[in-house]
């Protein structure tokens, strides 16, 4: 990029797919971390948190193919959730990992400092599941509608 260039804007499909994106990852993350807590009360917290996540990123593939790339009908919808396992392993990865660091660091940690760690690895994880999702899972003509 040269001294007048300007930076690269968003398309305007991307710009209409995050607001989706980021309501979906909210109410996602909030049912996670509510799995997690309720799976807290029976199990470790890597068995709780793989339990949690299988169960979340589910329905969160479902949706954002659903809702953000505008995605309809049953074509497609296992090679999608499948793709979207991908994204799940990376998630798990790093919640599974921010739970190991946190048990190493602070081995009694409490449930809030528990989710306070996976609210951080989550956010990353939501960041690398959009990438995946945008420009791999439901790219080109199987994201919805084209632009006009």
């Amino acid at each position: 990029m040269t001294l007048t260039e300007e930076p690269a804007e968003p398309t305007p499909k991307t710009r209409r797919q995050l607001p989706s994106f980021l309501v979906i990852g909210v109410l996602s993350t909030l049912f996670y971390l509510g799995l997690f807590v309720a799976a807290r009360w029976f199990t470790n917290p890597q068995a709780a948190n793989l339990i949690a996540l299988a169960v979340s990123a589910v329905a969160n593939t479902a949706a954002n193919r659903r809702f953000t790339f505008g995605v309809v009908g049953s074509q497609g919808m296992v090679r999608h959730q499948l793709q979207g396992a991908v994204a799940f392993l990376i998630g798990l990865g790093l919640s599974s990992g921010a739970l190991a660091l946190l048990d190493r660091v602070v081995p009694d940690a409490s449930r809030p400092v528990e989710v306070a760690g996976l609210i951080v690895a989550n956010g990353l994880a939501t960041v690398a599941r959009f990438v995946l999702l945008k420009v791999w899972v439901f790219r080109g003509g199987e994201s919805g509608p084209s632009e006009s």
